[in-house]
């Protein structure tokens, strides 16, 4: 078994790699070394161009490579490397269509309310699995409070909501539940906040 001392080699092992792939990097690009070894963890946080690539990925994620690189002071292919690792790490999980709720006919939201039927593991992950099977509903939380959880939920019109909502408490034992409905939408947006991590 590797001892302290070992682990203590290996940091500075680590610190020389990083000092040579920074001569070799032409552009002076960060890298980002993970390494796992007896519970150490080497991680560097994302730096400032990291966020800048993901704010513009996160507005267009079909905007080409070349065109973030100009817009965040790289060349291409070390930005192509960065958008690699991003992907790689976690913080993109995947690439997606926005489509546009009003044109395909989605004008009502609702926000629906419920107090759980039981407090035991099977109703809990029964009820989790029951929401979770409407494509309706888009969001689903647990929350803390008076109610339980909260579903944000998508459809035309009442009737549609009406034909949800039977189904949604058919067969499924539930305390309270209410709805509220959207009047009208201030903010949307899918892009997360950068700036204070």
């Amino acid at each position: 078994m590797a001892t302290w001392s070992n682990n203590k080699r290996l940091k500075y092992v680590l610190k020389a790699i990083e000092y040579v792939a920074k001569i070799f990097d032409k552009c002076h690009c960060r890298r980002i070394i993970n390494l796992k070894f007896i519970g150490i963890v080497k991680n560097n946080s994302m730096d400032e161009t990291d966020k800048k690539i993901l704010a513009l990925l996160q507005r267009d994620c079909e905007i080409a490579v070349q065109d973030i690189a100009e817009q965040v002071g790289l060349t291409t292919t070390p930005c192509w490397r960065r958008i690699q690792r991003l992907q790689q790490q976690g913080p993109i999980t995947r690439k997606v269509a926005l489509l546009d709720a009003q044109a395909l006919g989605l004008k009502l939201t609702v926000f629906v309310q419920v107090k759980a039927g039981r407090h035991d593991e099977k109703w809990l992950t029964e009820f989790a699995r029951h929401c979770s099977a409407f494509d309706e509903v888009v969001e689903f939380y647990r929350m803390s409070g008076e109610y339980d959880y909260l579903l944000k939920v998508m459809v035309a019109d009442m009737q549609s909501f009406d034909h949800f909502y039977k189904r949604l408490i058919k067969n499924m034992p539930m305390g309270d539940v209410t709805s509220s409905f959207a009047m009208e939408q201030i903010k949307y947006t899918t892009s997360l906040p950068l700036n204070g991590i």
